[in-house]
C-alpha cells in the first residue's frame, strides 16, 4: 500500500457470440436441465407417497386426527416443492424458446468470472471494474477493459 496500488477483485462478463454450435450446446444444456428437472418432480413424488404410506401404516388409526395433520403437512410440503420444481421447469422452457429466438451473430450475455485487477490512485475505478471477454464457440475474440 506504500506506492498507492491495490489489488481488488473485479467481475468480468462473459459474451458469447451465437452460433449454430453455441445455439446446439445451449439447447442440449437446457434440455438436459429439463431432464432432470422431471426427474426429481418424479422423485418428490414417489418420496412424498412412501412417506404419507409409511405414516399411516405405522398408525394404529390412520383416521386419527393427528395422523391425518402429519399427512396434510407431509402435502403440502411436497406441493410447496412440486411448485418450485414446476417454477423452475418453466423458466427452463422459457430460456429454451429466447435460445430458439437468438440469431446468428447475435451477442448475449453468458455468465460472469472474477479476476482481480490493480487500481492506483488517479485510476478510473468504474473503468476498471467494467471488464468483458467475448467468445465464438469458446475461443477469446476480445478483452475489453482488461487494464
Amino acid at each position: 500500500m506504500a506506492n498507492g496500488s491495490l489489488s481488488i477483485k473485479r467481475s468480468i462478463t462473459v459474451r458469447a457470440v451465437v452460433t449454430p454450435r453455441w445455439k446446439e450446446d445451449a439447447e442440449r444444456e437446457l434440455s438436459n436441465a429439463l431432464v432432470a428437472s422431471d426427474g426429481q418432480l418424479a422423485q418428490l413424488e414417489q418420496e412424498g407417497q412412501q412417506l404419507v404410506d409409511e405414516i399411516r401404516r405405522q398408525s394404529i388409526n390412520p383416521l386419527d386426527p393427528r395422523v391425518q395433520d402429519q399427512v396434510a403437512s407431509v402435502q403440502q410440503q411436497v406441493a410447496a416443492k412440486r411448485a418450485e420444481l414446476e417454477d423452475q421447469k418453466r423458466q427452463i422452457l422459457e430460456q429454451q424458446r429466447q435460445v430458439r429466438e437468438l440469431e446468428m451473430e447475435q451477442i448475449v450475455e453468458q455468465g460472469q468470472l472474477e479476476s482481480f485487477c490493480e487500481v492506483q490512485v488517479g485510476d478510473n475505478l468504474v473503468q476498471k471494474l467494467q471488464a468483458s471477454v467475448l467468445v465464438r464457440d469458446g475461443v477469446i475474440e476480445a478483452i475489453e477493459g482488461a487494464s
